[in-house]
């Protein structure tokens, strides 16, 4: 892969409600962590697939979410930094981007990409599910920060389309005989099943709201990208504000921004203005990368593309599918949450799932982005992109990078790729004219 400086690109600061609104709801909770350890609170790292947020907020703790630190690493291109401290720790450069991140921010004192210090932890909350690298990675961090580890195991998916009878059973009685027992004995507070419940019934709402703005982008003009805008629609409710009533008016408020940008026929704000102007609908396997976003957004907004459907924003949670919590059935809600993130289901659901967008977001072409250090993400895309194609007669584009490994990015590849892709699609629509 290329290793060239994308050119500099001077973006219109422009953000929506949605953006503005999400950054600042986002702030409060990392003022939360800043804090945690003045105010007297107990501070534990886990991950957003999946993630336990309405159980372990039960126990009124600090939530730290080392994939959000790499992300935000990445947006804020100060990635390179710790990558190269976590490849001197000794951790090869094909290793998940997130993980040697997160490896180089503790080898420099927990230093945050925001310039704080980021508590350390007290325990490890694994939940092992989507990834096989969870395990290893907290194997690294226990070591590191000489702290126990609590870990609820549930299996994949496969090709089932969902969580079966058996693996609930599991699933549930590793919350009652294990995970419980332990948050109790670490914070010295009881659980408390309504106080669950009242979350859950918070999550399930906001849940219900981001299905309709995810899904607003089967209309045409989109009003949102699915992966630009989306990832910071996504943001609160994968992280360790889901079920608060603070996320709930947050989703009900930009529904409804949402739905008024339908009726205006207003297409989504991107870092160049916004896109009103939709020649090209496409779905994205896979993130952005992080590191470069508006040398990669630039390139869709200049041929006027607009992604409509994107897999990564599921990665927490299948809520734009239509799972919601259910309050009713409190444990085993949360275990199904953990089994329905994206990358916990098999090749063929996960090919019926983009499937899907394709046929309902009424999209032009697929765009599969092949991440250099995430092994979980890119097994099988070869397979999904042949019976894609096979049963779509679509071509699609295939592109190599990395989510936050700017090593790996070539803005003259992805280019490339891109536009050849996007002349493919006006040949086959000139065809369809001629016949």
């Amino acid at each position: 892969m290329g290793k060239e400086t994308p050119n500099k690109i001077d973006p219109v600061v422009t953000k929506d409600w949605g953006m503005v609104a999400q950054k600042k709801l986002m702030s409060t909770y990392y003022n939360q962590v800043m804090h945690a350890k003045e105010e007297g609170k107990k501070v534990v790292y886990t991950f957003i697939p999946g993630n336990l947020v309405e159980l372990v907020n039960n126990f009124d703790l600090v939530s730290v979410y080392p994939e959000l630190l790499g992300l935000q690493m990445g947006l804020r291109q100060s990635a390179e930094k710790y990558l190269n401290l976590g490849e001197k720790e000794g951790y090869a450069d094909e290793l998940c981007s997130y993980l040697k991140a997160s490896v180089g921010m503790a080898a420099i004192d927990n230093m945050g990409p925001q310039g704080y210090k980021i508590p350390e932890p007290d325990f490890l909350l694994l939940i092992y599910s989507n990834c096989f690298t969870f395990l290893k990675w907290w194997e690294i961090l226990r070591r590191r920060y000489k702290c126990p580890i609590i870990e609820i195991h549930l299996p994949y998916n496969g090709n089932a389309g969902g969580i079966n009878k058996e693996s609930l059973k599991y699933g549930v009685k590793q919350l009652k005989e294990v995970v419980i027992p332990k948050l109790e004995e670490i914070t010295g507070k009881k659980f408390d099943i309504d106080k669950l419940k009242d979350s859950l019934r918070n999550s399930a709402e906001a849940e219900e709201d981001y299905y309709h703005v995810i899904n607003s982008a089967k209309n045409t003009p989109s009003p949102i990208d699915a992966a630009l805008n989306g990832i910071y629609y996504v943001g609160p409710i994968n992280s360790a504000l889901r079920g608060t009533p603070q996320v709930v008016e947050y989703y009900k408020i930009l529904r409804k921004d949402i739905e008024k940008r339908v009726i205006r026929g207003e297409g989504p704000v991107t870092p160049f203005g916004q896109a009103n102007d939709q020649k090209y609908r496409l779905v994205l396997e896979g993130p952005i990368p992080w590191m470069v976003p508006e040398s990669f957004y630039k390139i869709l907004y200049d041929e006027k593309a607009v992604i409509v459907g994107a897999t990564y924003i599921k990665v927490g949670g299948s809520y734009d599918l239509g799972w919601f919590h259910d309050p009713s059935r409190p444990l085993e809600s949360l275990c199904e949450q953990v089994t329905n993130c994206y990358a916990n289901h098999g090749i063929k659901t996960r090919t019926e799932i983009m499937e899907k967008h394709i046929r309902d977001f009424h999209a032009d072409g697929i765009l599969f982005h092949s991440i250099k250090s995430c092994k979980s993400y890119i097994t099988g895309q070869l397979v999904m992109v042949k019976e894609l194609e096979r049963k779509l007669n679509m071509p699609s584009a295939f592109f190599e990078s990395d989510m936050m490994d700017a090593r790996f990015y070539s803005e003259a590849n992805v280019k490339n790729r891109i536009e050849s892709y996007l002349r493919m699609i006006d040949q086959k629509r000139t065809m369809g004219e001629a016949t």
